[in-house]
């Protein structure tokens, strides 16, 4: 079950395509986060998903959000998605142990060993202000991503 919100949101240290260690208690105090779980790179609704959140990237930076991808691939393959695909945004690899994170958050599923596709919009006291999560094989739409953006930057200022 996904955590809901208004809970806290748990910490993680994992490697980003480039392989430095991002946690997400680095943005605490400075920065809301969207952590965006997706299932696999260079699968096709994954990465028409992310090309989305690319071409629109303001809809987080003119807010402040760090945008964060996060799935089960290695950070090698993350890293040679994001060059394919020219993704200006943080991929983490949730590797090992196995979709541990995926785990801690409630989205990950077993009986195909990745995250489903879910995303939590977190504030900058590590709260889950906003989440929505779509059945399996359904993208998220960018509206889903600005309704959720209106939560968390005008709840809890």
């Amino acid at each position: 079950m996904a955590l809901e919100n208004d809970t806290q949101a748990p910490d993680f240290d994992l490697a980003n395509q480039y392989g430095e260690h991002i946690r997400l208690s680095d943005f605490r105090g400075s920065k809301p986060v969207a952590l965006v779980f997706f299932p696999l790179a260079f699968s096709s609704t994954c990465t028409g998903e992310l090309c989305a959140l690319r071409d629109n990237l303001a809809l987080f930076t003119s807010n402040g959000v760090e945008l964060i991808g996060i799935s089960v691939d290695s950070k090698a393959s993350l890293r040679a998605w994001a060059e394919q695909e020219g993704f200006d945004f943080t991929l983490l690899a949730d590797f090992w142990p196995h979709g541990a994170v995926a785990k801690e958050y409630g989205v990950f599923l077993e009986e195909k060993g990745f995250a489903n596709r879910a995303t939590f919009l977190i504030d900058t006291k590590g709260v889950i202000r906003a989440s929505f999560i779509t059945a399996p094989g359904e993208a998220r739409s960018i509206e889903e991503y600005r309704s959720a953006l209106d939560e968390v930057l005008t709840a809890h200022v």
